[in-house]
């Protein structure tokens, strides 16, 4: 659009400065033809009062030299005789001494003009002023010059204001663009700043209006979806928990089979639920907050299970380069496993560490503990009938942070996982 405007800049603007500059071309040229043409004149004129004084050649010569016309004008005396050089042939002093009137005749090299003056005993003497083709000219390049310059400026500035008004149209139009594509890709926090022409400054606020609209509409379904996800979720481990009592015969399996397919659905609604959308910190998240949040849900269901737990070291933020939704699922992931593979009543501790360059968190349980550690960290891998994914997911959470996972016994007698998280430099 930017080159378009230029390019129509300059055809309209080199048009009107042609229209402009032709007639006054042929203005220039018609007016310096005129001032030689009217110089000529004059020095012929100044001849006449001496002719009609005297025609003795001597003194018309003096005459002609105090003109200092430069050798171009001539006098044709009644008697053949010549004063000067002449230009012009005898059919053009013929035709002048004839029609008895000033004239001017092209020749070759220039015009002529002829000056005819009536003397009292009805003889004609003839003054001839030649103007050199030079002479006719003299300046209108310069004129023709400085007038193409003058439109070459005009053109120029022209072509320079249409380019930054189009610069204009053309940056607000590409952040409005931008600002759509942005959309389009899922950023739904993209705002354009409304700028450019009155049409595409109101565009610019329409979008951000509609932008809002669509961030509301999905944050209100994303808040349903995440209500419900939850709401299942507490009675939904109680049921896996009251499944690992049903024994070992095919029906006992085939339910509990049926209760860990419909955990994973209800796990993977809950992740959907925390998206982007859900998360302000955009990449990365208060850890402490998260821990916190995370054992109010989990608080619950270990109040009916008459599970003791403790909670410490959550009173002062610690940012990780991790967003919420994927530190929330990790939490998840472990504290699940405690509900899963320990009996009822077992207590367990949370524990959030502040170091220099990370954060850990620690979640143990006084329960039986994992005999196979190293089998336990691998993907897929279960010695209680799980999927095997809720150690790995918080392995990849930890390690996608520059940090690790660490999976041992701890104080309690029971397992004792540490989330070590990469740190966010609050300063």
């Amino acid at each position: 659009m930017r080159k378009s405007l230029a390019l129509v800049s300059l055809a309209v603007t080199s048009m009107v400065a042609l229209a402009f500059l032709i007639p006054l071309a042929l203005v220039v040229r018609q007016l310096a033809e005129d001032r030689a043409m009217a110089e000529a004149e004059r020095q012929a004129g100044a001849l006449t009062p001496v002719l009609v004084i005297t025609v003795d050649p001597v003194a018309v010569g003096q005459a002609l030299a105090s003109t200092g016309t430069g050798g171009r004008v001539a006098v044709h005396l009644p008697s053949g005789e010549v004063v000067g050089v002449p230009v012009a042939g005898d059919e053009q002093l013929t035709s002048a001494r004839g029609q008895g009137r000033a004239s001017t005749e092209a020749i070759p090299s220039g015009l002529v003009h002829l000056q005819p003056v009536l003397l009292d005993d009805d003889r004609v003497a003839v003054v001839e002023a030649f103007v050199p083709r030079a002479e006719l000219s003299r300046g209108v390049d310069q004129a023709l010059l400085a007038l193409s310059g003058v439109a070459v400026c005009l053109v120029l500035a022209s072509v320079l204001v249409a380019d930054r008004l189009g610069a204009r149209v053309v940056k607000a139009a590409k952040a409005l663009a931008e600002g759509a594509r942005s959309m389009g890709q899922g950023d739904l926090a993209t705002r354009v700043t409304p700028s450019g022409p009155p049409e595409l400054h109101d565009a610019g606020a329409a979008f951000n209006r509609m932008a809002d609209r669509i961030g509301q509409l999905v944050a209100g379904e994303r808040e349903v979806l995440a209500d419900l996800s939850h709401r299942l979720r507490t009675p939904l481990t109680a049921l896996r928990l009251d499944s690992e009592t049903l024994g070992a015969d095919s029906n006992a399996n085939r339910v509990r089979q049926a209760v860990h397919a419909l955990e994973r659905e209800v796990n993977e609604l809950i992740r959907a639920a925390r998206r982007e959308l859900d998360d302000p910190g955009g990449s990365h998240c208060d850890a402490a907050q998260v821990v916190h949040d995370r054992l109010v849900f989990w608080s619950a269901l270990a109040d009916d299970q008459q599970r003791l737990w403790n909670l410490r070291g959550t009173e002062r933020s610690a940012l990780v380069p991790l967003t919420r939704s994927d530190l929330a699922a990790a939490m998840d992931a472990v504290l699940g496993n405690v509900f899963r593979h320990t009996p009822e009543g077992t207590g367990f501790v949370v524990a959030l560490f502040h170091r220099t360059d990370r954060v850990v968190i620690v979640i143990e349980d006084a329960g039986p503990g994992i005999e196979d550690l190293e089998s336990a960290l691998r993907r897929g891998s279960s010695g209680a009938g799980s999927t095997g994914l809720g150690l790995d997911i918080a392995r990849r959470a930890a390690e996608s942070t520059g940090g690790s996972l660490v999976v041992d016994r701890g104080p309690l007698g029971g397992t004792r996982v540490q989330l070590r998280l990469g740190r966010v430099d609050e300063g």
